[in-house]
């Protein structure tokens, strides 16, 4: 059989008309098997695979073979390459060409907090903590790129995939992700940076069209994927939305241009799942490994779908009929090879680990290090396991697995200690009893997943909620552990929130439990800001976000005092969701406006530079907590700030320093921020920008200095004239402050 014919077969696979083509005599002695020298540099193994394979072999390589893996080279002893997704577990194993679940008996994993909840500790070593131990996992179940760690920007509350990110600004997201990314690539596992860019909404995700100014790209949306990059991440995930009409999976200005020019990224670009629609425009604009949901590229009557793929059966087509070349493509093999030899071929990744010890308490401690303290009149918390009181814990979030749902990012765990048994286990002599008081809709299986315990209640919501506020009057303490969940048009992939309140009546019910009793504690489970109309009738409020596995221990821990609450937000609460920027500038800015006759939706970031507490600060709105805000059961006070000089030159640095005291009763730590204030500049700048933070830990009355170094770059505004950063002579001032919203201790220097 000749190769024409075979390609005259589309139902044929790729795989066959390799087989055809060596059979047929079309490989050279160079081509056919060999076992591939892996001491060599990683360049020469690249090039010497490359100069072995086929033409079919090289199209293979480029495109799944399954739901989440794509085909090695065999007959070169180049094994499949295997992705999981991620950030904060490997998820299952499902079947070959089907979501649900395959029914291994050997793929439960440690969850680890959602990644809110990492940026929320800001403490970079946990990053690197995080990323090691969610590798072992990864390198132990043999995957070879966990598709994650997630860096798009918290722009509005709605979005329904903010729990998996980093939070609004990018400074504190590009400190972040680079220890995360260099833990799990230790593993020689491959971290796939997402979603690169823009993506910052669900609704409508594969439709939106995002047009934004080019300071406001280069200076909020692309510096933690140019940190990922520069830091060596191995793959990136290109994102489902678009860009200047061009699907961000085969985007010319932002693969090509920018990523694999401006930065020279030398790895792959893997599609986000079914991102890739059309072939030619997937061969010349950068994508160079598509994955998908289902049978993208396939045509009627074509029955294999991963051979009919836009980078499969219909790019050889080109090839053969001689209508494209194949510089694109051997780019693209290089590219997947190195994702290959640095992963799947890695021998210096090691064994991996699964379940241990050792995993758990990382969970734990990232947990409980992120919870943030948020309201605590009266000192109600910590709790004092030896009081004897009468604690009533209330909320189907203190009983629901919030492992499960939530999109691609749900898990089968090993166990998830939920938030009442962590606070029975640690409440010492203190009675715990449990009222639901409110219940969630009842979702199918997703991926044929299902919690492992039924909290399947029949009675009303009226009485849900009578018995809760019954029950409350009794008790000495209330817990009320609520929020949001993982449901679809809560905290989920593929949907956002149409609203800020609480879902299944838990504002009205906090309300009403707060008149009963005065010692109400509200712990908060959520990824996104939710309002809080009985902030003032509840003396503490705690932001506890998705924990993982550990979730109940961690929260337990801050709750009665083992672990002083030094988390601070990495995102702004705002008081109103009329007050956040996407809101403000009406549809166009979000959701978007439809085009006529087409199913895009213009999306005009018209905000610019103003995300987040840059918003709030520059316009002087008050939000209901800021960013960086986080209590304690300490305090802390802050010395003069002084700077090592008046004045700085354009390459030189200046050292900022202040002494930091505890001057409370307990050991606890705290994260200084410093944010820098251009005084005069020939553009707009926000009124401050996050430049640098130093969490500290002090004992009761210790003092210890905080150092900062600035250096231009700190002071640097994008020039879309000049494609340059820029920094202004002039007067800039130095805050140190706990939150973006304290006043915190000041200094100006000139930068000359």
């Amino acid at each position: 059989m000749k190769l024409c014919d075979l390609l005259a077969r589309p139902a044929t696979a790729l795989a066959v008309a390799v087989a055809a083509a060596a059979a047929c005599g079309n490989a050279t002695a160079e081509q056919k098997p060999v076992y591939l020298d892996n001491s060599a540099p990683l360049e020469q193994r690249v090039e010497d695979a490359l100069r072995r394979m086929t033409t079919e072999e090289k199209v293979a390589v480029i495109h799944a073979q399954s739901k989440f893996s794509s085909p090695g080279v065999r007959r070169l002893g180049i094994p499949e390459l295997w992705t999981s997704d991620g950030p904060h577990g490997v998820r299952p194993d499902v079947f070959w060409d089907d979501w649900n679940q395959a029914g291994a008996t050997n793929d439960s994993c440690v969850a680890f907090p959602a990644l809110t909840a990492l940026a929320a500790t800001w403490n970079p070593s946990l990053a690197l903590e995080y990323g090691n131990a969610i590798g072992e996992e990864a390198r132990y179940r043999n995957k070879h790129v966990l598709l994650g760690p997630g860096v798009n920007i918290y722009r509005t509350p709605l979005n329904g995939r903010n729990f998996e990110y980093m939070g609004e600004d990018p400074y504190l997201a590009s400190v972040l992700v680079v220890p995360y990314v260099k833990g799990v690539q230790s593993n020689g596992v491959a971290a796939c940076v997402k979603h690169y860019a823009l993506n910052n909404n669900e609704l409508n995700r594969h439709t939106s069209n995002v047009s934004v100014d080019e300071r406001a790209l280069r200076e909020i949306y692309l510096p933690a994927f140019k940190a990922a990059v520069d830091s060596g991440a191995w793959t990136i995930m290109g994102a489902y939305n678009l860009s200047g009409n061009e699907h961000l999976c085969h985007n010319h200005r932002f693969l090509m241009d920018i990523l694999k020019g401006e930065w020279g990224f030398d790895g792959a670009v893997i599609s986000d799942w079914g991102g890739v629609h059309d072939t030619d425009q997937a061969i010349r604009n950068g994508m160079d490994l598509e994955m998908g949901s289902w049978t993208n590229g396939l045509t009627s009557g074509l029955s294999n779908a991963y051979d009919n793929y836009y980078l499969a059966y219909p790019y050889l087509r080109l090839i053969k009929e001689g209508k494209v070349g194949t510089d694109e493509l051997d780019d693209k093999v290089r590219r997947v090879l190195r994702t290959m030899f640095r992963s799947s071929m890695n021998p210096d990744g090691g064994y991996g680990s699964m379940l241990t010890p050792g995993h758990y308490a990382t969970a734990r401690r990232i947990g409980a290090e992120s919870i943030v303290l948020l309201k605590n009149d009266g000192g109600i918390l910590p709790l004092d396991p030896a009081a004897g009181k009468k604690i009533l814990v209330v909320g189907e979030n203190a009983i629901k697995m919030q492992t499960i749902g939530g999109g691609s990012s749900q898990l089968k765990v090993q166990r998830e200690v939920s938030p009442l048994d962590g606070i029975r286990a640690a409440a010492g002599t203190n009675t715990v009893a449990y009222a639901r008081g409110y219940k969630s809709e009842v979702l199918p299986p997703q991926d044929g997943m299902t919690p492992p315990q039924d909290i399947t209640d029949n009675r009303s919501e009226a009485e849900l909620a009578a018995e809760a506020v019954r029950m409350a009057a009794d008790a000495d303490v209330v817990i009320f552990v609520g929020g949001l969940n993982k449901n679809p048009g809560q905290d989920c992939e593929d949907a956002d929130r149409t609203t800020l309140s609480l879902p299944y009546g838990q504002d009205s019910l906090i309300a009403e439990i707060a008149r009963v009793n005065p010692n109400v504690v509200m712990v908060n489970v959520s990824g996104n800001a939710v309002a809080m109309p009985w902030l003032k009738e509840v003396p503490a409020v705690m932001q506890a976000w998705y924990l993982g596995s550990e979730a109940g221990n961690s929260m337990a821990d801050v709750l009665f005092g083992a672990v002083n609450p030094s988390g601070k937000l990495p995102f702004t609460f705002p008081a109103r969701l009329e007050d956040t920027p996407a809101a403000f500038y009406g549809e166009k800015a979000y959701p978007g406006i439809k085009r006529e006759d087409e199913k895009i939706f213009d999306i005009d970031y018209t905000e610019g530079l103003l995300v987040g507490y840059r918003w709030y600060d520059t316009r002087k709105i008050r939000p209901l907590f800021p960013f960086g805000y986080g209590l304690s059961y300490t305090t802390f006070a802050y010395g003069p700030l002084k700077a090592s000089a008046k004045e700085m030159s354009a390459d030189g640095t200046i050292t900022l320093t202040l002494p930091v005291t505890n001057t409370g009763s307990r050991s606890g730590a705290e994260t200084v921020q410093l944010y820098i204030s251009d005084r005069k500049a020939s553009v707009a700048r926000p009124a401050k920008e996050l430049k640098g933070f130093s969490k500290v830990t002090l004992a009761p009355g210790e003092t210890k200095d905080v150092t900062f170094t600035v250096d231009a770059s700190a002071l640097s505004f994008y020039d879309p004239a000049t494609s340059s950063w820029v920094a202004e002579p002039g007067a800039f001032t130095a805050t140190a402050a706990p939150s973006s919203g304290a006043k915190g201790q000041s200094v100006t220097f000139t930068l000359r």
